[in-house]
């Protein structure tokens, strides 16, 4: 039985991630930890995912432990989500995370720390997202310079980066798939005279409201025609299940940095 730790495991990422574990063969949960300050901590973890007492508390300190689990899952920020990382490398506990704005530094950091242990990154769990990752590459491929390209997310109002991991990766795809700089060519939203959209621009765009769980689209506007590919989640579930399913591949991988569609073969 592969033994879990969830970091954030009070948050709305960690609460369906514990109860996709509970539901999943193969594995459980057997330690849960929350930042120092939050009101879960002392409180039974399956009480707070609304499971029921499962006998795990939640814990201020990873380190504390760490030595518990064979996997760590992360849903955090990307500061909270280093030092668990350097942690997990210490321990050389294999560990998935799933918090998204890490900065081009703490991406460097990342790369480091994963060179000693084995580690999942990915902006984006959900099998359809990380699918749709690939069906936009070879979109993108086949249309080429000839289509404009505009993409659309939108997230609850409590969302804090802007805009998603999940844009930033498909502008990412995109951009290498055309041989462009998304550095240099994407353009996040558009307000005033801003003169005519130019052919390798890239654009992103980003909307906040309500309890939106994520929605992702690519738009290629030709002359004539438009084709649009979209994702809805509907429940932070599929993020769940994609993050307990990492977990249980990534503890049999050799030390390095891997993302999902490794994780699903897509490579």
């Amino acid at each position: 039985m592969l033994k879990s730790i969830v970091v954030g495991a009070a948050g709305r990422m960690g609460n369906r991630v514990i109860d996709v574990i509970s539901a999943t063969d193969g594995i459980e949960l057997i330690g849960a930890v929350e930042n120092k300050d939050h009101p879960a901590l002392g409180r039974d973890a399956g009480e707070i995912a609304g499971l029921g007492i499962s006998n795990v508390e939640i814990r201020d300190d990873l380190g504390a432990v760490v030595h518990l689990g064979d996997v760590i899952i992360d849903f955090t920020d990307p500061a909270a989500s280093l030092d668990n990382l350097k942690i997990a490398a210490e321990g050389g506990k294999p560990v998935v995370i799933g918090s998204t704005g890490f900065s081009a530094e703490e991406m460097a950091e990342v790369k480091r720390l994963s060179k000693n242990t084995k580690c999942v990154l990915a902006p984006n769990m959900s099998v359809g997202v990380n699918l749709m990752f690939k069906v936009i590459a070879d979109v993108a491929r086949v249309l080429g310079d000839d289509y404009d390209i505009e993409i659309i997310e939108a997230h609850h109002r409590f969302k804090k980066d802007s805009p998603s991991g999940t844009a930033v990766k498909i502008g990412q795809i995109i951009a290498e798939t055309l041989k462009r700089n998304l550095d240099a060519v994407g353009v996040y939203g558009r307000k005033g005279i801003v003169g005519e959209r130019t052919d390798r621009e890239i654009g992103i765009h980003a909307v906040r409201a309500g309890d939106i769980v994520g929605e992702h689209t690519v738009v290629f506007g030709g002359l004539g025609e438009r084709l649009e590919i979209t994702h809805r989640a509907h429940s932070r579930d599929g993020f769940a299940r994609g993050a307990v399913k990492a977990a249980k591949w990534i503890v049999n991988q050799p030390d390095g940095l891997y993302d999902m569609q490794d994780v699903l073969g897509l490579k």
